[in-house]
C-alpha cells in the first residue's frame, strides 16, 4: 500500500509538464494489459483511510450487499473525513489514519476484488466537480451533475483533435489534469511563449473512470499516450512526507 518508488520520477516530470507546448493530437486508446494500465496510473497519489496494518477502512454500502472503501483524490478531503469520523465514532476514528497510495495500487486492489463484495469508490474534489458541470453547460450540454472524477484537458479550438501534450521519447502524451486551475496555470505560461496558440485553447472535460475504462477495453489498434497530472497540493504533500524540498513554479523556457 505504500509504494512510493515511482512517485519521485513523476515529480521530476512535473517540471517538464509545466514547460510543455503542443505536440501531436490525442489518439484513441488500444486495449492495455493490467500492467500497462498500472504504468499509466503509477505516478498519481490518492488517499485512503487505513487501519494500523495498512488495510483499507471498509463501510457497509447503504441499501447494497457488500462493503465500500473510499479513495480520495484530495488529501485534505480525506483528512476532513477522518476528523468527522473521530468526532462521530471516536473508538473507530482513533484506529485509522490517512494513507497516501498510488492510483496504480488502487487499480490493482480493485481488480483483485472484482469477485468479492468490496467496492472502491472514488471521492472527487467537489469544487472540480462543479467546475466540470459549468464547463459542460457552457459547451451546450444539458447536465446538472457529474458523478465521476473530472479530468481537464486543453484542445486547440481550430485544430480538430489536437490537445496540449508533452513529448515522452518518440511519442506525445496528452496532459489530463485533476484540477482545472493547474491546467489554466500551464496555459498561462504557454501564453508567454506562444500567445497565438494559447488564445485558441479551450478546456474540455473527461472522467478518470472513463479514461481507465477506455485503456482497458477499447479495441482501437492506435496507441494512446496520456499523462495524468496530479493536483499540485498532492505532489507537495508527498514531497513533504518524503522529506524533499518543495519546488517553486517552473518558468517557461526561453
Amino acid at each position: 500500500m505504500k509504494s512510493f518508488l515511482r512517485w519521485s520520477a513523476a515529480f521530476g516530470l512535473m517540471s517538464s509538464v509545466m514547460l510543455t507546448t503542443l505536440q501531436v493530437g490525442i489518439q484513441r486508446a488500444f486495449a492495455l494489459t493490467d500492467e500497462q494500465v498500472m504504468e499509466q496510473l503509477q505516478g498519481v497519489p490518492v488517499f485512503m483511510l487505513t487501519d494500523q496494518r495498512g488495510a483499507p477502512l471498509e463501510a457497509r454500502a447503504e441499501g447494497q450487499d457488500g462493503s465500500v472503501t473510499g479513495v480520495f483524490i484530495s488529501q485534505q478531503d480525506a483528512a476532513n473525513f477522518l476528523t468527522s469520523l473521530r468526532q462521530n465514532n471516536p473508538q473507530l476514528g482513533q484506529s485509522v489514519q490517512v494513507s497516501p497510495v498510488s492510483l496504480a495500487e488502487v487499480y490493482q486492489l480493485a481488480r483483485r476484488s472484482e469477485d468479492s463484495d468490496l467496492q472502491f469508490q472514488f471521492v472527487p474534489m467537489q469544487p472540480q466537480v462543479q467546475t466540470a458541470v459549468t464547463l459542460l453547460q457552457q459547451s451546450g450540454q444539458d447536465v446538472q451533475e457529474f458523478n465521476s472524477v473530472p479530468l481537464f484537458m486543453a484542445r486547440l479550438s481550430n485544430e480538430g483533435d489536437r490537445y496540449l501534450s508533452i513529448q515522452q521519447g518518440e511519442q506525445a502524451a496528452v496532459l489530463l489534469f485533476f484540477k482545472r486551475e493547474d491546467l489554466q496555470a500551464t496555459i498561462d505560461r504557454l501564453q508567454q511563449e506562444q500567445p497565438d496558440v494559447a488564445n485558441q485553447m479551450t478546456i474540455q472535460v473527461t472522467s478518470l473512470e472513463g479514461v481507465i475504462e477506455q485503456l482497458r477495453e477499447s479495441e482501437d489498434s492506435e496507441e494512446s499516450q496520456i499523462l495524468l497530472v496530479p493536483p499540485r497540493e498532492s505532489i507537495d504533500f508527498i514531497r513533504q512526507q518524503q522529506g524533499q524540498p518543495q519546488q517553486g513554479q517552473p518558468q517557461p523556457q526561453q
